[in-house]
């Protein structure tokens, strides 16, 4: 299961953000929620073009990662592909509901990951130290 949120210092306030630096936090998870990878990117980079160094039966992830290269390159190498298709889709592709609802696991992941006050308030600039 593949996942990403911004985040940006202070997360816990509740203010409207001004755009200022964000970065990225992409993480994967297994079945039961536990982390496999995680890595960052810029804020300003597009979701899809992460998380396809995996090598799983199946992947689940949101309607971001729903365009013709993710989902071609995953059903090229024998993976499921449990992605919602965007309603813009001229041909809507079936997807497995049950599996796609434990989904939520790579979000509990993420919101675990950015209680911890370090990340929250950036401490870790670079990935290196992240």
């Amino acid at each position: 299961m593949i996942d990403s949120t911004p985040v940006r210092a202070h997360q816990q306030a509740l203010r409207r953000s001004r755009g200022g630096l964000t970065t990225k936090t992409h993480a994967v998870v297994d079945a039961l929620g536990n982390p496999l990878r995680v890595h960052l990117t810029p804020g300003q980079r597009a979701d899809s073009l992460q998380g396809l160094e995996v090598d799983p039966q199946a992947v689940v992830t949101n309607k971001t990662y729903d365009t013709n290269a993710i989902v071609g390159k995953l059903a090229d190498r024998g993976m499921e592909v449990v992605i919602p298709p965007r309603r813009r889709r001229l041909h809507q592709r079936g997807y497995d509901k049950n599996l796609y609802a434990d989904r939520n696991k790579t979000e509990r992941f993420i919101n675990h990951l950015k209680a911890y006050r370090r990340i929250a308030t950036r401490y870790y600039k670079t990935a290196s130290s992240f």
